[in-house]
């Protein structure tokens, strides 16, 4: 059937206006190529298709039965080619995101909104789970796209994009407040109690590494699933919070909370944004990895000079 799928195309204009001349002028072709494809597919499938009239054709029993099947199948495959031009025009379709508590509240939430405001009949769906997660989604095909955080590990046929620069920082509430403005040696937070993340999160990961160079083991006394609830244990006096500065910046505004300065300076890290180069972008995930990275044109593509991927 594949070799004759033009032959049946002919077909369904025919049956459809019963006419060889309508079909000729709907399919911009001569009548008698319309005529000779008629035969063809009659010699094919063995059969007579139509009878000719005084006012155009009439179809046979057998081309009754044909086109009763023909026509379902080509106006779904017009259905399809329809459904294709408006997801290509994004209006329908879906959009498949990964990204974590942080990068979603501190880069991405602005975006989606800008973008679901153009575009309110695209779906958009967000899996929300940590960097590595993130990355195993991305992988196995389930996301366009995701903005993680640095470090991660990279694999062959990853694009990366630097997309923000981010600070990590350990905060302190009043019962602590004997280590404001001192310049502190990074071996102190071996004696103080800290709260961080838990140890899956690239946030905890690349804290344990630095520490881990300068000599310092950290061994928090609270591991919590989110920065937001370190930020409420620090508020308590539970603690000196491991955290992204941005989720405390209200509470280091208002004095409630302040940032530990130490003796070596805590490098930054960065939120990224990651795709899979097996695995194709739709239309709509391009047109919002558009919109991003005309925001961050200087954005620095694969760039790993400080090693935190």
């Amino acid at each position: 059937m594949v070799n004759h799928l033009e032959y049946y195309k002919v077909f369904y204009y025919v049956a459809k206006y019963q006419s060889v001349t309508a079909a000729a002028e709907h399919l911009a072709i001569s009548q008698p190529a319309v005529s000779q494809s008629i035969k063809q597919l009659e010699n094919v499938i063995g059969a007579k298709l139509f009878i000719r009239t005084s006012k155009g054709v009439r179809m046979t029993a057998e081309g009754e039965l044909l086109a009763e099947y023909v026509s379902k199948g080509y106006e779904q495959i017009e259905l399809g080619e329809k459904k294709l031009v408006q997801m290509l025009n994004l209006e329908l379709g879906e959009l498949r995101i990964g990204a974590s508590d942080m990068t979603l509240r501190f880069f991405l939430l602005p975006y989606l909104e800008q973008f679901h405001e153009k575009y309110p009949d695209i779906k958009v769906m967000v899996s929300n789970a940590p960097t590595p997660e993130t990355l195993s989604y991305l992988q196995e095909g389930k996301i366009d796209f995701g903005v993680v955080s640095t470090p991660f590990d990279k694999v062959p046929g990853m694009d990366v994009v630097r997309v923000k620069e981010i600070e990590d920082i350990f905060i302190g509430g009043r019962k602590f407040i004997s280590y404001k403005n001192k310049m502190l040696d990074l071996q102190e937070l071996q004696r103080l109690p800290i709260i961080s993340l838990e140890k899956k999160t690239s946030t905890r990961k690349f804290m344990d590494s630095f520490l881990e160079k300068n000599n310092v083991v950290m061994n928090p006394e609270f591991e919590l699933a989110t920065s937001d609830m370190i930020v409420q244990f620090a508020l308590r006096n539970m603690g000196v919070g491991s955290i992204m500065k941005e989720f405390a910046a209200d509470y280091l505004e208002s004095g409630r909370l302040f940032a530990l300065r130490f003796n070596k300076i805590i490098p930054k890290r960065y939120f990224c944004i990651v795709t899979d180069g097996k695995n194709p972008v739709s239309a709509a995930g391009r047109k919002l990895l558009d919109m991003i990275y005309k925001g961050h044109e200087e954005a620095m593509v694969e760039d790993d000079k400080d090693g935190y991927f």
